[in-house]
């Protein structure tokens, strides 16, 4: 007698269809809430005019140059004030990831040398504890420059006391952009030196110990054998870093407001959002932002599962 077929198949296989969406409904609740619907309402909002009244481009002078429904986006990529900003940003990703990962890989090789490495590393970490204000508060007086009176600022009162003269440094159109750089570098080498320092740990002392019995300097191995061990990791960092430096605010915000020539593009958005009340700019430039981290994001979840998939 052949089997009769089980009438309660098609609901467990409903049923195993169903219960994964219903487990990932509140996560994909608050993407929608908190991501999808905020980004697709930027995107209506930089493509209508200042006053939120009508389309951009409506008001454009007869003869001026206008991308009509556009307009935004034409202040957002060619205006004077905005190639200063991508210019200052680009400064901020070659100097400041740079910085921050080659001293945090040193200091995370170094520091694994000696006996007090917990205390080495706790020091180095200990900045990023600060906020972002309170770091450009402390290191706007640090830079203070007095005109005509003492100098109460930490590296002028040291340029003043070896006999040199004092430094405006965050007003200087030549310096100010690094000076502010430099704040960025004290609080997140902590961050690097301490996700490198972990790869470092992983690194197979067999192989080291191998390599130093077959004649090579620690010169050598540092670059030839653990450098490229934990070469992923390293990636990630830089990825994770660029991104911060892109949206690098706080720092420029307290320290200069972007004067100076210091303007950034998160900080240009602010101010055009609640300073000039220039909805439709500030808009457009969170869109060419988030155009610009995206890709670098994507790069950011390949290394992780090309990561994933090694382990």
């Amino acid at each position: 007698m052949a089997a009769q077929p089980d009438s309660n198949i098609p609901n467990i296989m409903r049923q195993g269809r169903v219960t994964p969406w219903l487990y990932l409904l509140p996560a994909l609740v608050v993407m929608a809430t908190f991501i999808l619907y905020p980004g697709l309402n930027t995107l209506y909002l930089s493509l209508r005019s200042d006053a939120g009244t009508g389309w951009a481009g409506a008001e454009c002078a007869a003869g001026a140059p206008c991308w009509g429904i556009f307009e935004n986006y034409r202040y957002a990529l060619t205006s004077d004030i905005m190639r200063q900003a991508f210019l200052n940003n680009l400064k901020w990703i070659l100097f400041m990831v740079s910085g921050t990962v080659l001293l945090g890989l040193t200091i995370a090789t170094l520091a694994d040398r000696v006996k007090y490495e917990p205390l080495a590393k706790a020091v180095i970490f200990l900045p990023m504890a600060i906020s972002f204000v309170g770091a450009g508060v402390i290191w706007k007086f640090v830079y203070d420059f007095g005109s005509g009176r003492a100098q109460i600022g930490l590296l002028n009162a040291l340029v003043q006391a070896f006999g040199g003269r004092p430094v405006s440094w965050l007003t200087e159109p030549q310096l100010n952009t690094y000076m502010l750089v430099i704040v960025g570098v004290w609080m997140w080498t902590g961050f690097c030196m301490t996700i490198l320092a972990a790869a470092l740990k992983s690194v197979s002392t067999e192989i080291l110990e191998a390599a130093r019995v077959d004649g090579a300097g620690e010169w050598q191995v540092f670059a030839q054998i653990m450098v490229p061990q934990i070469l992923p990791t390293i990636t990630v960092v830089v990825t994770t870093m660029v991104i911060n430096v892109l949206k690098i605010f706080d720092i420029v915000y307290v320290m200069t407001g972007g004067n100076y020539g210091t303007e950034v593009i998160a900080n240009r958005m602010y101010i055009e959002m609640y300073t000039s009340f220039n909805t439709g700019r500030a808009a457009a430039i969170a869109i060419v932002l988030i155009a610009v981290i995206v890709p670098v994001m994507i790069i950011n979840i390949r290394r992780f599962r090309e990561q994933e998939a090694q382990r």
